[in-house]
């Protein structure tokens, strides 16, 4: 029998968000395409850990493990499926590992989001709705950070890879009509995260009795995000495709918006968090007091981030609100469940 819905591409499926993102859309009965290369920048058993959970879910979904820099392997993949929407979330992530290794990042966030362009292109996807990261407002001081700030001063290669992808969609846009959404996550955390982000670090480390490493001497504030607020965030924006702005002056750019479909959004949760408020509520959650270790302020880093969510919250009628506190109890308790996991 004829498939009757064309799919939605998630790429990066085996990741933290992508994962979540894949679940969402299979329970609301959207087939799915998913593609990961399940890398080694951390432990690919939890990508297969993530991928039993959606292969669990028994729904209409099916699987590639390929390169996005693979052109014509991305090509065919296009094709095949000719998908009507695509979620891009693969990318070379990491701040700090791309001061150490930039080439990977140019090679899968440039590269490859160039071939993910090319397949949406040529296969008419109706829309694309692509990670982008609040890495890119760099050395940005005004707070909150909103979308019609200037992001032109990045301080990682990670951000300005960021950066040139919202160019790129941009063009895109512009030249092919392509309907492009692009979203600035900021600092997301949850149950099946990224070992290499601080909450599973700062977990591993205080359950073990290992003290945490705690930058700039604690004098840091980040915009914690429920992994469940940015798939909500996500999907609400896939279901409302960018259009052009028609109040878009070109005397008087908005860098939000466009007179093409292209948009930018925000998704952060607006709570702006001390980091050692973030430790201490994170020892309550696991009932383990951390042994702190301060350092100096890391390259490529920055001091804070705030969202300003208000153009997602008109745009879709939604905006991240789930209480850090919520957020780490329910983080908690799946560290106690999966310590195999932990990396």
């Amino acid at each position: 029998m004829p498939r009757l819905k064309r799919p939605v591409l998630v790429t990066g499926a085996a990741g933290f968000i992508g994962a979540a993102v894949t679940l969402r859309l299979l329970e609301r009965g959207e087939p799915v395409i998913g593609l990961d290369n399940l890398n080694s920048y951390y432990d690919p058993a939890l990508k297969r850990a993530r991928l039993e959970r959606i292969a669990a879910a028994g729904r209409e979904w099916s699987f590639a493990q390929l390169d996005l820099e693979n052109a014509p392997a991305i090509a065919e993949l296009f094709a095949a499926h000719k998908p009507r929407a695509v979620v891009h979330l693969a990318a070379q992530a990491g701040v700090r590992y791309s001061i150490e290794n930039p080439a990977a990042y140019i090679q899968s966030n440039l590269d490859g989001f160039g071939n993910v362009l090319e397949g949406c292109r040529h296969q008419a996807v109706e829309h694309l709705v692509y990670a982008s990261s609040s890495s890119v407002y760099g050395g940005n001081r005004q707070m909150p950070f909103s979308e019609q700030h200037p992001v032109n001063h990045p301080v990682s290669l990670y951000a300005a890879t960021k950066k040139a992808n919202e160019l790129m969609a941009h063009t895109y846009s512009h030249l092919y009509g392509l309907q492009a959404t692009g979203l600035r996550f900021f600092t997301v955390y949850g149950p099946w995260g990224r070992p290499d982000m601080a909450p599973i670090l700062f977990a591993k480390a205080i359950l073990s009795g290992q003290p945490i490493k705690v930058f700039n001497q604690g004098q840091m504030q980040r915009d914690f995000t429920y992994i469940e607020d940015i798939v909500e965030g996500v999907l609400r924006c896939l279901d409302k495709p960018a259009t052009a702005d028609p109040g878009f002056d070109p005397l008087h750019p908005n860098p939000a918006t466009a007179a093409v479909p292209h948009r930018l959004f925000n998704i952060g949760n607006a709570q702006p968090t001390a980091l050692l408020r973030f430790i201490e509520l994170m020892e309550q959650a696991l009932g383990v007091e951390a042994i702190k270790d301060f350092q100096p302020m890391q390259p490529g880093d920055v001091v804070a981030t705030a969202a300003d969510t208000s153009a997602l919250e008109a745009w879709v009628g939604f905006r991240p609100n789930t209480p850090l506190e919520l957020g780490l109890e329910r983080f908690a308790a799946w560290v106690k469940q999966h310590p195999q996991l932990l990396g």
